[in-house]
Order: structure tokens, then C-alpha cells, then sequence
């Protein structure tokens, strides 16, 4: 079988996958793409990589490149997508898929032009937490799930220059995919609320002034609903990405503390007995053994090679071989990737609307139909 050429586009958080491709029994990790040709070369030495571009444009005009994995800057992410995939190439782009509805849509549209593949790489869906509790539902071990919540609390001050201001729902896929991912539920609507302001140098960037932002969704054809809330700025709250979940036999609870125990409740036991704390296991064991590893080390492991994904966020719940799995075997089997360019349009739209409800007092707002872009 012929390995996949696969081209990685920005070396911040990006260089984390290298290995990962190299080591996988599918890729062939063919180039990197960096503007800054210093740090281009730097990676490219480090990992041993002939193939170097710094040209995003020229690195599309490659016929040997299969697909290219984007972790740029959000602002860049929706047009190197869509450049990827009327260039002929498979895709996989770091969250949240794009900054517009306009541009999911024409994310969505272009698959089903091209018949390439998309992937938004949400580390959430592949994290060791989300896996056990995946495991649970399938088990049958949750009964009938009620209800859905998850969070996530960051503080973005001294991150890079597009961060400062941005409203808190506009990169809520951390908390949309969990919610919608477990049971595959499409989100329909949603409702937004914004609370407390932050100070008004970075209010007046986005012209957004809530320090937190809550909302619920409600999911098409089912009676489920979830809630989900966002801090980036001006709030006191350790690095929290939660996801909770409710269920007729046993729920969910995500730990107030980072690497505290989460806990599991049971109903129907005695009052004391109903919460138990549980270690969430790793899931490695679902990767090919040659990649496993790397669900619990990766290149920002050492203190002189850090990221800031990792200082605050635990390297993603050993999510990154999961992701680079999923998408490598979707192009290998040819079939949709989770989540595929609808499901991230989808995930992506909630956050993006979200915020404008919250902008509007709290008004519903519809979802729009990715199933049927033309």
C-alpha cells in the first residue's frame, strides 16, 4: 500500500505532529511549510525533513503532496483550507474551522466539489477523558443520557497578537465537540448569554465586552440539550477544559482541579456511595504500536521545547496520535473523518453564533443546514 505524503503548515504547535507521521505505518511525513525560513529549517533539520517550503502557494503546486495538516493562526485557517482543497488535497486544520459562517459554508461547499476530505483536528473528541466516557455510553453503562455540559476556562493573556479581545465563544469548539460529538448530535439552535466585562483595551479590539459566555444548545431531533460556557480574559479560574455528562445510570464530572481525580456517580445507591473518583485510563492501546507513545509525550515535553498547548493543558489528553490516526485512516479507507467538514461546520457555528446571540440579549438563533450546502 502507498503511504500518504502528508505536509504540515505552521511549526508552533504543528511540529507536535511530525513524529507522530513519521512513525505511523500509513504517512510518509513529506514537508513542512513555515514563513519564517529560520525556524523552517531549524525543524526541518531537527527531524530530518528534505522537503521545505516557505510558500504556502508553492507548497500546493507539490502533485506529490496527498494532504496537508494546518496549524496556522485562526485567522488563516478557513483560506488555507480552501485553497488545500481545490488544489486537490485532503485536509486537516487545527480549531476552530473558520472565523465565519459564510466560510464553513464554503468549507462544506468545497468538499463536495473536490470529494477531498476535511477534518478539524478537536483534540477534545480524541482525549483519554472523552474516550472512557465514549466507552461508557457504548457499553451502555450511562443508561439514557439527560443532559450534556462542558467548559472551557483559559486565561489568553500574553498569547499571540490575534488573541487579545476575542469574543470567549468564538473558539468554543473545546466545548461544542464533546457535547455534540458523544452521541453524534447536530446542533439546531442556540441561545447565548454574556456576563462581566473585561477592561476596555482588549473590549475595543472585537468590540466584545462579556468576560464570560454562556450558552445552550439544543440539538435536532432529539430532546437533548447542553450547556456550555467560555472565559478567556479577566477571570480568575485555572486552565479548565471540562466536558460532564448526565445519564439515567451513571454521569460524568469533570475534576475542579487539573490532574485531580474526575468522578463518577451511580444512582440508585446509598447517599454516600453515589460519587466515586476514577482514573480515567489511557487509550493508547487503540494506535498502532508504533505511535502509542505519543499519547503521553510529544515534542514540547522538555522544558527547553515548550508550548503554550502544553503548559496550560496537559498536552490535550493524549489526543494528538488519536487525531492523526482518525485522519490518515479516513483517507486510507476512504470515508469521513471525525469529525468531517459538516460536523466541524456545525461544531464551529455554534460558537460563532453563540456570540452573537450573547451581542443580542440572549436571542435564539438557527444553526444553519451544512447537509444541505450547495
Amino acid at each position: 500500500m502507498k503511504k500518504l505524503n502528508i505536509a504540515i503548515v505552521g511549526l508552533g504547535f504543528g511540529a507536535e505532529f511530525i513524529p507522530i507521521y513519521q512513525r505511523h505505518p500509513h504517512t510518509n511525513m513529506y514537508a513542512i511549510c513555515q514563513r519564517n525560513k529560520e525556524k523552517l529549517h531549524a525543524i526541518g533539520d531537527a527531524f530530518g525533513i528534505e522537503k521545505r517550503y516557505a510558500d504556502y502557494d508553492e507548497l500546493l503546486k507539490d502533485p506529490l503532496i496527498d494532504a496537508v495538516h494546518i496549524n496556522s493562526p485562526i485567522p488563516n485557517h478557513a483560506e488555507q483550507s480552501l485553497k488545500a482543497l481545490y488544489a486537490g488535497k485532503h485536509v486537516a486544520c487545527t480549531v476552530p474551522m473558520a472565523t465565519s459562517i459564510e466560510d464553513c459554508k464554503a468549507i462544506v461547499k468545497a468538499c463536495k466539489e473536490t470529494g477531498k476530505k476535511y477534518m478539524m483536528m478537536e483534540t477534545v473528541v480524541y482525549a483519554r477523558e472523552f474516550l472512557f466516557v465514549k466507552e461508557l455510553y457504548e457499553k451502555g453503562e450511562l443508561g439514557k443520557v439527560q443532559f450534556l455540559k462542558a467548559s472551557h476556562q483559559q486565561d489568553m493573556d500574553g498569547w499571540p497578537d490575534y488573541w487579545p479581545g476575542l469574543p470567549p465563544m468564538h473558539y468554543a469548539t473545546h466545548c461544542v465537540g464533546p457535547v455534540a460529538g458523544l452521541l453524534r448530535l447536530e446542533a439546531e439552535y442556540v441561545s447565548c448569554f454574556g456576563s462581566g466585562t473585561i477592561r476596555p483595551e482588549l473590549a475595543n479590539i472585537h468590540n466584545s465586552p462579556y468576560a464570560v459566555e454562556s450558552a445552550h444548545i439544543k440539538f435536532k431531533d432529539s430532546d437533548l440539550s447542553a450547556y456550555v460556557y467560555r472565559s478567556l480574559f479577566d477571570v480568575a479560574r485555572q486552565y479548565r477544559e471540562s466536558f460532564e455528562v448526565y445519564g439515567s445510570k451513571k454521569s460524568f464530572e469533570w475534576a475542579l482541579i487539573e490532574h485531580e481525580d474526575h468522578v463518577l456517580h451511580t444512582a440508585k445507591l446509598p447517599e454516600n456511595e453515589i460519587p466515586q473518583k476514577v482514573k480515567v485510563p489511557d487509550y493508547a492501546h487503540l494506535l498502532p504500536e508504533s505511535i502509542r507513545d505519543f499519547t503521553t509525550k510529544g515534542v514540547y515535553d522538555v522544558a527547553e521545547n515548550t508550548h503554550l498547548s502544553f503548559t496550560q493543558g496537559a498536552g490535550h489528553g493524549g489526543s494528538h496520535p488519536h487525531l492523526a490516526h482518525e485522519f490518515v485512516m479516513a483517507l486510507i479507507e476512504d470515508r469521513d473523518p471525525f469529525p468531517n467538514a459538516v460536523q466541524s461546520a456545525n461544531w464551529t457555528s455554534v460558537g460563532i453564533l453563540a456570540h452573537e446571540s450573547a451581542m443580542k440579549g440572549g436571542e435564539i438563533i438557527k444553526i444553519p443546514d451544512y447537509n444541505n450546502i450547495n
